[in-house]
């Protein structure tokens, strides 16, 4: 019966999902001859000239992850959102694994792996957890929203790990500090404050902001209304407007990853809708980064105001 080469690669083998570098089989005292006998007889495979595979047959996610840290080198690590879905990240997978790296230039392209030189302090970003070797949650999701994140998906993925429980506002924002100079730090702060505990206080500031920079009457806020059930709501923002028409806008705190949050929300804005009084919805997002768009609308449905140069407002659905 065949036998590992060494005794002592047993347990490596196991910690890494059957993956091996030729420097760990090095260090174990397997030399290069050796290596290439058990891929000659298809007892590993050879996935890149660094990168050994004690197993045969595709690799799972967990073994991509473990060849591209190792191919990359002993201080490299997951990063961006391939370290976030280390962390339990969901809804934000991507078929590309992300590693950071000192030196880009010293290995040879992995399909299907993304490489990124950072010089930040590697000992700081380096999670403890054990296991792959993985870049911090928060680090990493602030990397790639900083730097490889469209502005939308930037500030969602941040609000997503929130909602999912994975971090906090408090964690991230002392993060966005520690990552001086860190491209988009201050507008994530900023959309931070809307997925914290105070996200209705934070959403009635930039409502009063857009009023005041397009002219708009400021609303009634926390305005107390009762459902179709009987049970009390308070809204964000009203306006009263003529032939005792109301216009009511709520806002959506976080960007609802979940969808029962959505759905209970859909149903609360059903609910408080009368012939008198309809309900729009508006995200944290849309009033921090497109409250123009937001103004444009509500003033096509009626609210008094001054539209920006240029635009035009819808007509009323």
């Amino acid at each position: 019966m065949w036998q590992l080469p060494r005794e002592s690669l047993g347990p490596l083998i196991a910690s890494q999902a059957g993956m091996l570098a030729r420097r760990q089989l090095l260090a174990h005292g397997v030399e290069w001859e050796e290596v290439e006998t058990q891929i000659e007889a298809r007892r590993w495979v050879a996935h890149t000239p660094r990168v050994i595979s004690t197993t045969t047959g595709f690799l799972t996610p967990e073994q991509r992850d473990w060849l591209a840290v190792l191919h990359a080198g002993p201080r490299s690590m997951l990063a961006n959102l391939s370290a976030a879905r280390r962390h339990g990240l969901r809804g934000w997978e991507r078929p590309h694994v992300c590693v950071m790296v000192d030196d880009e230039l010293s290995f040879e392209p992995v399909m299907g792996v993304d490489f990124f030189r950072s010089r930040r302090p590697f000992e700081l970003l380096r999670s403890p957890k054990p296991g792959i070797p993985s870049c911090r949650l928060e680090p990493a999701l602030l990397l790639w929203a900083g730097y490889e994140a469209p502005n939308r998906a930037a500030h969602g993925v941040l609000a997503a790990a929130v909602q999912q429980r994975l971090t906090s506002p408090t964690r991230l924002i002392n993060w966005v500090d520690q990552l001086q100079p860190l491209r988009r730090a201050k507008p994530f702060k900023r959309t931070l404050s809307f997925v914290d505990a105070g996200a209705h206080s934070g959403a009635e500031l930039e409502v009063g902001r857009m009023c005041r920079r397009y002219a708009m009457p400021q609303p009634h806020r926390q305005r107390r209304r009762t459902d179709r059930h009987g049970r009390p709501r308070w809204t964000d923002a009203e306006w009263d407007l003529a032939d005792d028409f109301t216009l009511v806008l709520e806002v959506d705190g976080g960007f609802h990853m979940e969808v029962r949050e959505a759905s209970a929300d859909a149903r609360r804005g059903r609910r408080i809708t009368s012939r008198s009084r309809i309900v729009i919805r508006c995200t944290a997002y849309e009033l921090i980064h497109e409250a123009h768009e937001v103004a444009v609308d509500l003033i096509g449905l009626g609210v008094p105001g001054r539209l920006p140069p240029g635009r035009v407002p819808h007509p009323p659905a």
